[in-house]
């Protein structure tokens, strides 16, 4: 995995769909155990201002006046969220940026290897669950689909949207955080 990661061309950042977008970033945090890799997710509380009950990466706003750059922002909001430290995470690339519509994000995603299976200890603030699920879950037949819907994104030059899901054991993972993991993957089985 870290070979065909390191074959990514550099990152466009991403354009904001609307004006007034603010900067955010993400965390990929993988590990391995057993043969298997893993990814990092989590459930958002019910009380969120935004995206309730949603399943995400931890990330968030970037903010000046704590980060020096949106790798900065993943880092700190990956350990206020879910007790990542920092120091335990080798970030090993950066994916094509997006931004969102309804929540005005232009959200940068990276990607973070872990030596081993960390002991995550979420805020009940922001996390309601934490998920870990094995690529090969996310990868496995009918778990992902896509819908085409019509937006009102026409001042952005663009009527439908394609909206991607994976439909998981017991949690749906869709929107932003379906967008990365397609990118993510996409690039992962691209020429196998």
């Amino acid at each position: 995995m870290r070979e065909r990661l390191a074959l990514l061309p550099p990152a466009a950042g991403p354009v904001p769909l609307v004006p007034g977008s603010v900067a955010a970033s993400v965390l990929l945090p993988l590990y391995e155990e057993a043969g298997e890799v893993f990814v990092v997710l989590t459930k958002r509380p019910d009380t969120m201002p935004s995206h309730r009950g949603e399943i995400a990466f931890p990330g968030g706003k970037h903010d000046p006046a704590r980060d020096t750059d949106l790798r900065a922002t993943a880092l700190r909001e990956a350990c206020e969220e879910v007790g990542l430290d920092p120091d335990d995470v080798e970030i090993v690339a950066r994916l094509e940026g997006i931004s969102t519509f309804a929540s005005r994000f232009v959200i940068t995603p990276f990607v973070g290897f872990l030596e081993e299976r960390p002991a995550l200890t979420p805020d009940p603030r922001e996390v309601a669950r934490v998920l870990e699920v094995p690529l090969s879950e996310l990868m496995a037949d009918g778990v992902y689909r896509e819908e085409r819907w019509d937006t009102s994104l026409r001042e952005a030059g663009r009527k439908d949207l394609d909206v991607q899901f994976y439909e998981l054991a017991d949690e749906t993972v869709w929107g932003a955080t379906a967008r990365i993991l397609t990118g993510f993957l996409a690039h992962l089985v691209a020429g196998r």
